[in-house]
This record gives C-alpha cells, structure tokens and sequence, in this order.
C-alpha cells in the first residue's frame, strides 16, 4: 500500500524571504540567508550571539543555558513590555557540526502546559549563502493549526529577520 504526503503551503505566513508550508504533521520554515554556512551555524550555537537576534522584533531574550551537546539541556527566556515572560527550553538531541542540529523545543502556555516537540534545523550549503529549513515534528495537520494560532508565524519570520540583520554586520 501506497501512501502519500500532503504538502500545504501556508499562505498566511509565507513571506518573499520565508516560506512556511506543513507536510503531515510537520510544520516547515524555510529561508536562505546571505552568509556562508559556518557563519550561521555559529549564530545558532554561540550564547553570546543568540540574544542579538533571537525572538521577534520588540523583545530581548536571556539565555539561562545552552549546553551545546546531545543530553545537553537549554532555555531561553523571550522579554517583552507587552507581556509576561516566556520561557523556551528543551533539549539538544543530535548535532552535526554546521550541517544540522535536532533539539526538543518546548514552551508552556497557561492553562494548557508545555506545547512543542522535537525540531530539526539543517544548513545546506550554498556557497556565500545558506538555506536553513527548520522542521517541527508537531505530529498532526490540528495541533500544527494550534500552533499557528499562537502567533508561532509572525514570531519566527521576525526572529530570522533579526538573524539576516545580525548575519549582515561585518
């Protein structure tokens, strides 16, 4: 028996930078940045480098650990004037220097508890430039609706274009 896969792109969120786009039960961000791979690799593993562009434009974030390691654990803590704080935490799961990484992305939602689960982050080299396809295993087509309605669209096409600003300093 044959099965096939379903390949939603999500209008909604798809920008001329970022495109976004659900496959099963997985939830697809796609982007390619002007800078070479080891360079964004860096951006993503250094705590020095995250909070410069790490949440959506308007917040600062504080990065409590980050133990760059399978079993390492991390969590990032999203600040904004506009609202209590926001804790990011998981767990790193496999790392494959500048090519990919796999972590637990997890973040509570009052009244409901943690939300996330696992992503893969890949970095295909392009040369000067580097595509980046983040993919979270969400499980199924309705919780991957519940995520999209926390606003998870807007926040993570802010965010990389807080990365792009970071990657294009000299």
């Amino acid at each position: 028996m044959e099965t096939t896969m379903t390949t939603t792109r999500i209008d909604r969120g798809s920008t001329d930078t970022t495109t976004i786009y659900s496959e099963g039960g997985d939830l697809v961000f796609e982007r390619t940045f002007d800078a070479p791979r080891e360079r964004v690799w860096q951006a993503f593993m250094d705590p020095a480098i995250v909070p410069r562009w790490w949440g959506p434009h308007g917040t600062t974030t504080t990065v409590e650990a980050m133990d760059v390691r399978p079993g390492g654990r991390w969590r990032y803590v999203s600040h904004a004037a506009d609202r209590e704080d926001v804790a990011f935490y998981g767990e790193y799961l496999e790392i494959q220097p500048i090519e990919h990484f796999r972590w637990t992305f997890m973040f509570d939602v009052e009244g409901v508890g943690p939300q996330g689960g696992p992503e893969t982050h890949t970095f295909e080299d392009l040369g000067a430039r580097t595509k980046i396809r983040s993919i979270g295993h969400i499980g199924s087509p309705e919780a991957i609706e519940g995520a999209l309605a926390t606003g998870m669209i807007e926040g993570a096409i802010s965010t990389w274009d807080r990365l792009a600003a970071v990657l294009a300093e000299s």
